[in-house]
């Protein structure tokens, strides 16, 4: 499979997850969360996301006044546009509905971004864990910052490496995780739980 194909079905099923997921938020559900206790991470990104969307809509308005004495170039920037609208607010939907999820009946933590990353973390391969805010985050061997809006809040030390796939499908082995959670402390507290309930 050659690299261009290789994006073009990324980008796809980016595209496709994206769309599912602004009907889940309609229809207020929630993905991959049944028989385990979901942790929501896209309540900070909420205002500035529909922020952006505002800014969209005015633009929208704008261009088109402007753009009515030309119907062709109105047409095709009116749809892209307002297709940029529902794209910002489809990708704050993708966080709201897709939470990181801790599930000890199975022994797993999910951690996820919108439709960007999707981890599963095994229990037992958590040495510690703990709340440790951050706002800066340089790229390491052996390290994924999941981050919301330039922060984390939890850090998790593994014992042994997990394996993460990239948004183009790349691999890479991961031994400490950094994620947001809105409810940091709740999280930790519940996850040392889960962790130590699943080794015994």
């Amino acid at each position: 499979m050659t690299d261009g194909v290789r994006v073009g079905r990324a980008l796809a099923r980016h595209e496709l997850r994206l769309m599912v997921s602004l009907v889940l938020w309609l229809a207020r559900r929630t993905h991959g969360t049944a028989g385990g206790t979901p942790f929501g991470y896209a309540r900070g990104q909420g205002a500035i996301m529909f922020g952006f969307a505002f800014v969209c809509v005015v633009e929208t308005v704008a261009l088109s006044v402007l753009l009515l004495d030309w119907p062709a170039v109105h047409a095709v920037v009116l749809f892209l546009d307002v297709y940029t609208v529902v794209f910002v607010v489809a990708l704050h939907a993708a966080g709201v509905v897709r939470p990181h999820v801790l599930d000890p009946d199975s022994g797993t933590l999910r951690i996820r971004r919108a439709v960007h990353v999707d981890l599963r973390i095994p229990l037992e391969r958590i040495a510690s864990v703990r709340r440790e805010l951050r706002m800066s985050h340089e790229r390491a061997e052996g390290e994924l910052d999941v981050e919301v809006g330039s922060r984390t809040t939890v850090t998790l030390e593994l014992t042994e490496p997990v394996t993460h796939v990239t948004f183009f499908g790349r691999h890479r082995d991961v031994r400490v995780v950094r994620f947001h959670a809105d409810e940091s402390d709740v999280l930790v507290r519940a996850l040392t739980t889960g962790r130590w309930a699943a080794r015994a």
